[in-house]
């Protein structure tokens, strides 16, 4: 019986569109749960985890809602658990508390896989985290922007978009010419990987390294 060989995107795509957190950056939400629950004297849970969150959350990362005015819908949220009357720098620091590292070895990958690929970023992400993830990014590298790393990023709050609405995938293909039959994209997020399938992109559900699907002998 012949085995079905291990998957390898460089030999399977041509063009290969990434997520950030989760696949790129580690993430943890728990993090920013515990952060806001502690704050709030509430289960955060009930208004942002991975998979669920209020609106007002949404209209953040399509950059639909300010900062600030993010910053306000937390407040008066907060309001009705407790008296306490939170700075904003108390509320980025629970908000960014669920980003958390990038391994240098991604970094590497990207740099190499990009004189061999079509790459791509895209990600849900508001102008709070965007700013702390260049800070980390910056810190490490000297690189102030993912443009390094990437042919074109598409940042959810940038464009008006999200996933997994098939609006954002048609952007990124329409805008750059890629066929979706030679295209594959990356999310550590089932609902977004079944957005792109359902508008016809190959997708992968990430649930361990990013690098397990780049063999070193192959670039």
């Amino acid at each position: 019986m012949l085995m079905k060989r291990p998957i390898n995107l460089l030999m399977d795509y041509d063009n290969i569109i990434f997520d950030l957190g989760g696949v790129i950056l580690n993430i943890d939400y728990n993090l920013t749960v515990r952060e806001f629950s502690k704050l709030f004297s509430c289960d955060a849970n009930i208004f942002y985890n991975k998979n669920n969150q209020l609106k007002f959350f949404s209209l953040l990362e399509t950059g639909k809602m300010s900062a600030q005015s993010f910053r306000d819908e937390l407040r008066n949220m907060a309001a009705s658990t407790t008296s306490e009357r939170f700075s904003d720098e108390q509320l980025d620091y629970a908000w960014n508390c669920m980003l958390l590292n990038y391994p240098i070895e991604r970094l590497e990958l990207l740099l190499k896989i990009k004189k061999l690929r079509r790459i791509f970023l895209l990600s849900n992400i508001n102008e709070i985290h965007e700013k702390e993830c260049l800070d980390r990014l910056n810190k490490l590298t000297s690189n102030s922007s993912f443009d390094p790393y990437f042919e074109k990023v598409y940042l959810s709050h940038r464009v008006g978009l999200r996933k997994p609405h098939k609006e954002i995938f048609e952007l990124v293909l329409k805008e750059n010419n890629l066929n979706p039959l030679k295209t594959v994209f990356i999310d550590d997020s089932i609902q977004h990987v079944e957005g792109a399938r359902n508008y016809g992109i190959d997708a992968i559900h990430l649930t361990t390294s990013i690098m397990d699907y780049f063999p070193s002998e192959h670039y």
